[in-house]
């Protein structure tokens, strides 16, 4: 068997309605001729887009090819004892030249129960935004299922909406059932589960290339939705350099941001889990044992679960996502 080293995988890249270019001209990923990017699929093992390895000894291997293989060598005991060959976490990046659909996706229980998957909870980290860009996450207001209604089928869903301004650095967590659209102008890193069901409920009437209009959800999304206002759905955090700043700890992931000036260590032997590392900007070499891998800002580095410490070494800086399962 061959020994597992940090893994960069190809990346899948998506053609969306309200796709731009800053996934090639920001992040600097060619996607060939689609017309525009909408998200890149980072590290996937959503069964119908699972990322393969790309470079090293296990090149062109697939990620669930190897977990069935490593087991918990890649993932930890206590992860591939709860997922199995299921590869636990989603990561993308997304450019909204448009607004989104408005939508919402199911926690894991109805996820079970109608698609057989895991649900979707996830968490957005902006990357860079265009003045004024906005977004919308959960309800601004009060309400039950029967408001709710009344307004959607008056046309007036957007009035009941939480929209937020949305610049560089800004986190929001947006747990399964919350109603949600990434706005117009944003580029961004979004952390997941493994999972691709949506419930869309509105699309603002757009159409395709052959002029017809995004199917709905509206019914199924019903089941889903938290109706709960809540004070807060912007992410408090205190940025600090050469520190590790913990952003989301919930059941289905953990994740922290490191902006760095200098050489950091990380010792993860007291983590039951893989690492993900997610470039926002920068570069660094990453040094485990007598091994080196360049990463710029784009790259994504899946670390086994085996691979305990690690250097960081940079002369310009970085700042990375790192991710795992707690």
């Amino acid at each position: 068997m061959k020994d597992l080293y940090p893994l960069k995988f190809k990346t899948i890249f998506k053609d969306k309605i309200w796709g731009g270019q800053k996934i090639k001209t920001y992040l600097h990923k060619d996607f060939g001729d689609l017309p525009n990017c909408g998200e890149t699929w980072e590290i996937s093992g959503v069964k119908s887009d699972v990322s393969v390895v790309n470079g090293g000894e296990l090149d062109g291997e697939s990620l669930a090819e190897l977990l069935e293989q490593y087991q918990d060598k890649l993932v930890g005991e206590k992860v591939y004892k709860h997922f199995g060959n299921t590869f636990p976490i989603l990561v993308k990046f997304i450019d909204a030249a448009d607004d989104l659909s408005i939508q919402v996706h199911p926690d894991d229980e109805l996820a079970k129960k109608r698609h057989n998957s895991l649900g979707k909870t996830e968490m957005w980290y902006i990357i860079e935004a265009d003045p004024g860009s906005s977004l919308i996450a959960g309800f601004n207001q009060e309400l039950d299922e029967e408001i709710y209604l009344e307004k959607f089928n008056n046309g007036h869903l957007t009035d009941i909406l939480n929209r937020e301004e949305a610049k560089a650095d800004d986190v929001f967590f947006l747990p399964a059932g919350r109603v949600h659209t990434i706005g117009k102008g944003l580029l961004l890193a979004e952390i997941q589960e493994t999972s691709d069901i949506t419930y869309r409920i509105y699309d603002f009437d757009r159409v395709d290339a052959n002029g017809k209009k995004r199917d709905l959800q509206v019914e199924e999304a019903l089941g889903a939705i938290d109706f709960k206002h809540y004070d807060h759905y912007k992410t408090q955090y205190t940025p600090e350099k050469n520190e590790t700043v913990e952003l989301v700890q919930s059941p289905h992931f953990t994740t922290n941001v490191l902006d760095a000036t200098e050489n950091t260590s990380k010792d993860y032997s007291n983590i039951d889990s893989f690492v993900i590392h997610v470039c926002l900007a920068g570069d660094y070499q990453l040094i485990y044992a007598d091994h080196s891998v360049d990463v710029k800002m784009g790259d994504c580095i899946l670390l086994p679960k085996v691979i305990d410490e690690v250097q960081l070494q940079t002369t310009s800086g970085f700042k990375i996502l790192e991710s795992y399962i707690e």
